[in-house]
């Protein structure tokens, strides 16, 4: 079991570690905060093409029988890789989040106490939440609860990272100074539309597939299910929910004030707002 775990413990961090030491050769004007976000970004997108390839490839095999029919890589992607990303993830955005108030001046972030660990908690709670929700639920249900059955859903729960490389791009356009360019516009909604697509309709067509397999009408589905597996979907769907209503909201209210002659380019504006707002999930 170490030996697996091994896999994702070195290659996240390590690759956390190599984007801090190289991207300060090249861009010599960043601080701290920006190296560590950037790094950060990549990072992310580096597990996220991972994991939406890994949800790809169980989704297209166990198509044939969504509950019976196998893939290895829905359990052990989780063990191997998804395990150590979320643990890993939820230090590097406290590093992230520690070298921005540390930048801006902040005494108590002259060096790490509890006090900056509480800060971070405090300000990114639904965040750090997400993350030990998924650490705690999804990896017993992977290995444990669910007998050897729905690998074709587990890997519709990989495919939920879709989102995080176009939320990553739009930070790293910004942090480069391009936020004007046709490519962040197009980003922008990229954003909106994978985020709707692969973390909240996903969810429907899950129970509409499970529906379809046992010859039961959709809104029937839910009382087809364990309280425990409804339960476990409105945990990890509701705060999608609340971040897309939020993205939709600034991008809205941004491009809204981008009406009166004189602001920037609305598009640009609002694919701004939500390159800012989403972060996946990340």
């Amino acid at each position: 079991m170490l030996q697996v775990l091994g896999c994702g413990v070195v290659v996240f961090p390590g690759l956390f570690f190599l984007f801090r030491k190289v991207l300060p050769s090249i861009y010599k004007h960043w601080t701290d905060a920006d190296v560590v976000l950037v790094s950060e970004r990549l990072v992310s997108s580096v597990h996220a093409i991972m994991a939406t390839t890994a949800g790809a490839i169980v989704v297209a095999t166990c198509g044939g029988n969504v509950i019976n029919d196998r893939h290895w890589l829905a359990t052990y992607f989780v063990i191997w890789y998804g395990v150590p990303y979320m643990a890993y993830d939820i230090f590097a955005m406290y590093l992230s989040h520690y070298y921005r108030f540390r930048v801006k001046g902040h005494e108590e972030y002259k060096k790490h106490s509890w006090r900056t660990v509480h800060s971070f908690v405090r300000r990114e709670f639904l965040l750090v939440l997400h993350h030990i929700a998924l650490l705690t639920v999804l990896l017993p249900v992977t290995l444990f609860l669910r007998k050897d059955q729905g690998d074709y859903f587990i890997g519709c729960l990989f495919l939920t990272e879709l989102s995080t490389p176009f939320v990553s791009l739009g930070k790293i356009l910004i942090q480069l100074g391009l936020q004007d360019c046709q490519v962040h516009k197009a980003n922008g909604g990229m954003v909106l539309f994978t985020f709707f697509l692969c973390r909240i309709a996903l969810f429907p067509y899950m129970y509409w597939v499970y529906g379809q397999h046992y010859g039961l009408p959709l809104y029937s589905v839910p009382f087809h299910l364990p309280l425990s597996a409804n339960l476990g979907n409105l945990c990890i769907m509701a705060p999608q929910v609340y971040w897309f209503v939020l993205l939709c909201r600034k991008g809205f209210r941004l491009y809204r004030r981008s009406r009166i002659p004189g602001p920037p380019d609305a598009t640009a504006t609002a694919a701004a707002a939500v390159d800012s707002s989403a972060k996946g999930d990340q």
